[in-house]
């Protein structure tokens, strides 16, 4: 109550905070750095995820090479099985692939917001240097050497004294 007053029978606040640019920069700061630390812990998250799981479905090519004097002789080779064949993962239970698929799933997810961080990041990193001090125009489409969708400014040189 301390904080409203009563007009007309309802309740309104005295006044909102105004916070001055100063403020407004560092709390912004505090918001990107917060982002910067989630963007960090789950790329280390999904580097210890992608290191656990191996990614089992992705074989390396057989990088083994067979000398043969002829053609005959290298059909043969190739029609042989393999000695140090790798392990086939299709007797696998069933539990196990389960809990494989929703490794693989949690990984993807995680990708997913890593690059939604990284696009927040981006967006509130630059919104913070527009609103420092100093001249900045928005460049035109013409003017863009790689065109995209987000906008691109460009400063003013400054002498730095």
């Amino acid at each position: 109550m301390i904080n409203t007053r009563m007009v007309d029978g309802v309740h309104r606040p005295k006044s909102e905070t105004k916070y001055t640019q100063e403020e407004l920069l560092v709390m912004k700061t505090q918001d990107i750095g917060y982002v910067l630390q989630k963007l960090q812990s789950e790329k280390k998250k999904i580097d210890l995820l992608s290191s656990a799981l191996h990614l089992l479905d992705n074989q390396p090519p057989n990088k083994h090479v067979h000398f043969a004097e002829d053609r005959e002789e290298a059909r043969e080779i190739k029609s042989r099985p393999s000695q140090n064949s790798k392990p086939v993962f299709e007797d696998v239970p069933k539990r196990i692939k389960k809990k494989m698929a929703a490794s693989y799933k949690e990984l993807e997810e995680r990708k997913k917001r890593v690059q939604e961080l990284e696009k927040l990041y981006n967006d509130m990193s630059l919104q913070k240097e527009l609103q420092k001090p100093g001249r900045k125009r928005k460049l035109r489409e013409d003017e863009v050497l790689d065109p995209s969708s987000r906008p691109v400014y460009k400063w003013r040189a400054e002498r730095k004294r």
